[in-house]
């Protein structure tokens, strides 16, 4: 079977390489031309509106999927007029656009922080002002790993905030937003789940992110004294998304825990940052569960894998995701340490806030992943928040 992939990042990366050893052929395409997919698969470089690249990226794949959200609407459309394309674009169109995310996740009875929409400048002013102070001001599109995006704090910042979110080169001052309450939130959390073409589920534990900048920069897996009430919470607002967009594939919704609930802030409709750790850390992988669901094969355990110490009792460990960001250590000095994986997403260049790979290692409990995690910190890209007892440090 010959999979078809748009985007050919990271991402669209790590699925081929998940996929392969399950007899499957990967085509990308992507207008860069040194697109990481490129590296491991038949590369089409080409925008995602040209319509013979899109006919010749459909001619020959048996199915298709993306690997982010921006892919435009009209591109999704046309290849699934000749191939089966999952997640549906109906999952794709909702993820696209933050407020239209935001009133879904309402009629889904899926909690989340108040909100309101804003055009324009003077817009802006009445949704800050139904909403209060602090809020967070977003475009509604295209906005990720923290741009986009501003914390507004007082009444002052106003035009602070509507020059970062790009609202003085917006075209006859016209900018959608959101404006989102600002959340006291104790973590941030995010829930995994796969979905497969017969309707079986199957979810991720769900893990605890630290953000700096914007950015993912640290993962833990599974969320350290995550109660069972709230996994099966988080699961329900997964189950809520599959069920009403038919979906097929891995789904991602980023949440804030709240006052001992659960928020939802945005989903994925795609495999996520956060679930890099299930590589070395899960039965079968975020990827690997992708590319089974979108191919109609049979899905895989989510649960962690035993540590090392518990392999012999079958005890579960902790599993700690490090992104690298920017630049990237000496090869050596990480696989010097027994039990770390190091992914590199074989990017030419170094600059400040880029995806160049990640870290992955698995310890059996908190204190002893915090100890090796130790070892990590400072080196070239891996700066991160090393987590405490209850690690629950807010990101603003």
């Amino acid at each position: 079977m010959k999979v078809g992939i748009l985007g050919g990042g990271q991402l669209g990366r790590m699925m081929a390489l998940a996929g392969y050893p399950l007899g499957l052929r990967f085509r990308f395409l992507d207008p860069s031309p040194d697109a990481p997919g490129g590296q491991v698969g038949e590369h089409i470089c080409a925008s995602y509106d040209d319509a013979e690249a899109l006919k010749k990226f459909a001619d020959g794949i048996d199915v298709a999927t993306y690997e982010f959200e921006n892919v435009p609407a009209a591109s999704a459309a046309a290849i699934r007029a000749r191939v089966p394309l999952y997640p549906p674009p109906e999952a794709l169109a909702t993820a696209q656009d933050r407020l239209i995310q935001k009133n879904w996740f309402k009629t889904l009875d899926i909690a989340t922080a108040p909100f309101a929409d804003a055009d324009n400048r003077r817009d802006l002013e009445r949704a800050v002002a139904d909403v209060g102070l602090p809020a967070v001001i977003k475009t509604r599109r295209f906005g990720y790993d923290g741009k986009g995006q501003f914390v507004l704090r007082s009444w002052h910042e106003l035009d602070a905030a509507w020059k970062a979110v790009g609202g003085l080169s917006a075209p006859d001052g016209k900018l959608p937003l959101i404006v989102e309450g600002f959340v006291s939130f104790q973590r941030e959390l995010s829930i995994i789940a796969a979905r497969g073409r017969d309707g079986s589920t199957v979810f991720y534990p769900v893990v605890e992110n630290h953000h700096r900048g914007g950015i993912l920069r640290l993962t833990i897996a599974p969320a350290p004294d995550i109660s069972s009430a709230l996994q099966a919470e988080a699961e329900r607002m997964a189950s809520r998304v599959f069920d009403a967009l038919h979906y097929v594939g891995v789904l991602t919704i980023e949440l804030f825990q709240h006052e001992g609930k659960l928020l939802a802030n945005e989903m994925a409709t795609r495999v996520h940052n956060s679930g890099h750790w299930s590589i070395e850390g899960a039965v079968t992988s975020q990827f690997e569960n992708h590319v089974r669901a979108v191919c109609g094969l049979p899905l895989g355990s989510c649960s962690p894998l035993p540590s090392r110490e518990g392999v012999g009792g079958g005890v579960s460990g902790v599993t700690a995701m490090v992104n690298l960001i920017g630049d990237t250590p000496d090869a050596a000095q990480v696989l010097a340490q027994n039990g770390m994986h190091l992914h590199l997403y074989g990017k030419s260049g170094k600059a400040p806030g880029r995806k160049l790979g990640h870290i992955t290692l698995t310890e059996p409990d908190l204190p002893a992943l915090n100890e090796r995690l130790k070892v990590l910190a400072g080196l070239p890209g891996a700066e991160f928040p090393l987590p405490t007892a209850n690690t629950k440090t807010p990101r603003h």
